[in-house]
């Protein structure tokens, strides 16, 4: 897999595939494994993940009371994972999540059940596929790059425009507390 810079996310293209694109000039060093299954560390560090989900070519279809519902259903029906901090905006979904188990299941195999639930309950059968097929993910290193990063998600919808201040946006939350440590 490869970097997708465009999108923030993995190319399944292979090297001189022309699908395939180049990341930044400073990854020259190719991955050994995809950066899906690479993102948990062992040992006693926090594992806290943060990514980033988009809809199917951005259609805006997220930022509603009934899909809000679905998403947060699947993520609680999806235990072997646990959800701290979200937003869900109108094409994309900006969550923290971590391992809910000492030994966890892959993410990306957490995060197919969940976006597999949403897509089997959404009622609107001609806005599928709903999900673009990859997605962006990166493990927080140090607790003020969690609490940092979470002050800029939560202000996603003022930048965008859609509410004066981040605590007015309703599709957001916090499912679990998710505690950093060292």
């Amino acid at each position: 897999m490869r970097q997708d810079s465009t999108h923030g996310g993995w190319s399944s293209a292979t090297p001189g595939d022309p699908r395939a694109r180049r990341s930044s000039p400073l990854h020259a060093k190719a991955r050994k494994q995809p950066i899906h299954f690479a993102t948990v560390e062992s040992g006693f560090r926090a594992r806290i993940i943060f990514m980033t989900v988009c809809t199917h070519r951005r259609g805006p279809l997220l930022a509603s009371p009934d899909a809000a519902r679905r998403i947060v259903d699947a993520w609680q029906a999806a235990d072997f994972w646990c959800v701290g901090r979200y937003v869900i905006m109108q094409d994309h979904i900006h969550l923290f999540c971590a391992p809910n188990t000492s030994s966890p299941e892959p993410l990306k195999k957490w995060i197919a059940f969940w976006r597999n639930c949403v897509t089997r309950a959404w009622p609107q059968r001609a806005q599928l596929p709903l999900w673009q097929r990859d997605y962006w993910d990166r493990q927080m290193r140090r607790g003020d790059s969690y609490s940092a990063k979470w002050e800029y998600v939560r202000n996603n919808p003022v930048r965008h425009g859609f509410v004066a201040r981040a605590e007015d946006w309703p599709y957001q939350g916090e499912l679990n507390t998710l505690e950093w440590h060292d």
